[in-house]
């Protein structure tokens, strides 16, 4: 039997201005754990802006999304635009700024910003090959703002004014724990808040755990 092939959606590394780190390592590990292929991808495409992690100032220096994600994938990654949903059994999409940033501006602009472009083209296309999407943290916003015509049902954990801007999007909000996840059945997309929530490492790792198990039992 052929592996279950998996997409990783990284946006950077660190988790002011790219990926989350412990949510996108802890995501490969369980999907590793279950016996899954999984193919690391970003957008070739500058970041929103870096952030020192030390003093969480903006620098002034310019990073590549692509070549930073590389660091978590370990080298093994993709250019973004040349992936297509008819490659993969599901997509996840792990947390940290970058998610909304870098993916989406949701971040800066809310409710009135924009998907980039190839992010939005492969959530589409899964959605419409009837394949599950996860989401962790504040990626449900950029999953939510690409899907905003299917009214997809969503958790980002409890912040109001993120629920807020979500609503005002479309999408149906779910408050959840930081070990629980929401599911949105008819659109098979799964979201757990991880850091959004926290605290910690391990509270944030069994929603993860979680997400992985049931986004795999959809395919």
């Amino acid at each position: 039997m052929e592996k279950k092939r998996v997409g990783v959606l990284l946006s950077g590394c660190g988790v002011f201005d790219g990926s989350e780190i412990h949510e996108a390592v802890l995501t490969l590990l369980y999907l590793n754990r279950e016996g899954v292929e999984t193919i690391c991808m970003a957008p070739d495409i500058p970041q929103a802006h870096v952030i020192n992690h030390l003093t969480q100032e903006e620098m002034s220096e310019s990073r590549n999304v692509l070549v930073e994600s590389a660091r978590i994938a370990r080298g093994e990654i993709r250019d973004l635009k040349d992936v297509t949903a008819a490659e993969l059994d599901a997509l996840i999409v792990p947390g940290g700024f970058g998610a909304a940033k870098n993916l989406s501006d949701f971040a800066f602009k809310g409710p009135g910003g924009d998907v980039y472009p190839d992010v939005k083209r492969l959530i589409d296309d899964m959605l419409a090959s009837n394949k599950p999407i996860g989401a962790l943290c504040i990626a449900p916003a950029t999953v939510g703002m690409a899907l905003k015509d299917k009214s997809p049902e969503l958790t980002i954990g409890n912040d109001e004014n993120t629920i807020g801007a979500l609503q005002a999007l479309g999408v149906k909000h779910t408050v959840c724990a930081v070990d629980e996840i929401a599911i949105d059945v008819k659109n098979k997309i799964v979201s757990t808040p991880a850091y959004m929530l926290g605290p910690d490492i391990k509270h944030v790792a069994n929603g993860i755990e979680k997400l992985v198990k049931q986004v795999l039992s959809m395919i």
